[in-house]
C-alpha cells in the first residue's frame, strides 16, 4: 500500500481524496516575528487556521500540500498545530522558494540537495515530520546563479528520494521551460514535476509544451485575478480538458490562512475570491458549466494528486 508523508504521520494514499496542490497555512517574513513578536499572535493565528481548515473540510476537501519553504517562513510547530486541529490532511515541503538566504549563495548544490535530502527522509528540525515534496522556483529575475543551484539541489534531491517536485514560475516569461531544461540536464523524470502558477498562463501553446514534456502542471492561483481573471482561467483549463489534458493537470489557490503581508481585513477587501473555498464554491461549478465532465474534476483534484504521490517503483524492482 502506497503511503504519504504528512504534518501527522503517514497516511494511505487512497486516503488524500480531494487535494489542493499549491496551498499555505502561514507565510512570514523569516526572523521578523522573532524579532518583533509583537507581531505574531500564535494562538489566533492557530484559531484562524482551525476555522478556515474545516471549512476546507465541510466543503469536501481532504488534503493540502503546504509549499511554504524556509524563505517564506516555514514554521513547522503552527503547521503541526493546525494540522491537529483539522480533519484535513497536510502535506509538507522542503525547497526553497525565489528569495533564497545568503546561505544558499555560500554553498554548493550537492550541500543545499543534502538538506532538502535531511527533510524528507529524516524529518524537518527535531519535530519528526518529513517532507513529501519538494519546492522551488523562478521568477521574473529569471535563472540566477543561486536560483541555478537551487533548482539542481531540488533536481539531485528528487532523484535520491523519489518525492516530486513542485514548482512556482513567472508564467508570464514562460520560466517553467527553463525549469524542465535543467531538470533534464539532472536526470530527473518529468513526470514527477509540477509546474506551478501555469494558470497563470493563457498560452495554450507553453501550457500544452509542458505537458507534452511530461510534467504536470497547476492551475493553482484562482483568486489571484490581477495574474488572470477568473473567467480566462476557467476558459483555458476548460480548453485543456477537452483536448485531452485533464490528467496533467492539478487544482489549487496559492492562499493562506495568515500572512504577515496584509491583515485578513485588507485580504478581503482587495482580493475577496483568494480563500481556500473559491474553487469549490465558485470555480468548480463554472468549470462544470463551461463542459469539464465530473470524471475530469476528479481526475484533477483526486487521481492526479494520488498518482503524484504514488512514487514509481525503480526500474530493476
Amino acid at each position: 500500500m502506497a503511503t504519504v508523508e504528512t504534518a501527522l504521520g503517514p497516511v494511505a494514499t487512497t486516503e488524500l481524496g480531494p487535494t489542493l496542490m499549491h496551498e499555505h497555512i502561514v507565510t512570514r517574513s523569516p526572523g521578523v516575528q522573532e524579532n518583533w513578536p509583537h507581531l505574531w499572535d500564535r494562538e489566533a493565528i492557530l484559531a484562524i487556521g482551525e476555522r478556515k481548515m474545516a471549512d476546507l473540510h465541510g466543503r469536501g476537501i481532504r488534503a493540502l500540500v503546504d509549499l511554504t519553504t524556509v524563505d517564506l517562513g516555514r514554521d513547522i510547530d503552527l503547521i503541526v498545530g493546525v494540522a491537529r486541529r483539522s480533519r484535513v490532511h497536510v502535506i509538507v515541503a522542503t525547497g526553497v522558494w525565489w528569495m533564497p538566504q545568503r546561505y544558499f549563495s555560500a554553498h554548493g548544490v550537492d550541500a543545499v540537495a543534502e538538506l532538502f535530502i535531511r527533510d524528507i527522509t529524516r524529518g524537518i528540525g527535531t519535530s519528526g515530520v518529513k517532507a513529501a515534496i519538494i519546492k522551488c522556483a523562478t521568477d521574473t529575475a529569471g535563472v540566477t546563479p543561486v536560483i541555478e543551484n537551487i533548482l539542481r539541489a531540488s533536481a539531485r534531491a528528487q532523484k535520491a528520494t523519489r518525492v516530486p517536485i513542485s514548482t512556482h514560475t513567472w508564467a508570464a516569461g514562460r520560466s517553467g521551460e527553463a525549469q524542465q531544461a535543467i531538470f533534464a540536464q539532472e536526470g530527473v523524470d518529468l513526470s514527477r514535476v509540477i509546474i506551478g502558477h501555469s494558470g497563470d498562463s493563457a498560452d495554450l501553446g507553453y501550457l500544452r509544451g509542458l505537458m507534452e514534456r511530461g510534467s504536470t502542471i497547476g492551475m493553482d492561483r484562482f483568486g489571484l485575478e490581477h495574474f488572470l481573471p477568473t473567467a480566462k482561467r476557467v476558459e483555458v483549463l476548460a480548453r485543456l480538458c477537452a483536448e485531452g489534458y485533464a490528467g496533467k493537470m492539478v487544482l489549487s489557490h496559492d492562499a493562506n490562512c495568515w500572512t504577515d503581508m496584509v491583515s485578513e481585513d485588507d485580504k478581503r477587501r482587495i482580493r475577496p475570491l483568494w480563500h481556500y473555498n473559491h474553487i469549490s464554491d465558485d470555480i468548480l461549478p463554472a468549470l462544470r458549466n463551461a463542459g469539464v465532465t465530473e470524471d475530469q474534476i476528479e481526475q484533477m483534484l483526486v487521481r492526479n494528486p494520488r498518482a503524484i504521490f504514488e512514487a514509481p517503483k525503480k526500474a530493476n524492482a
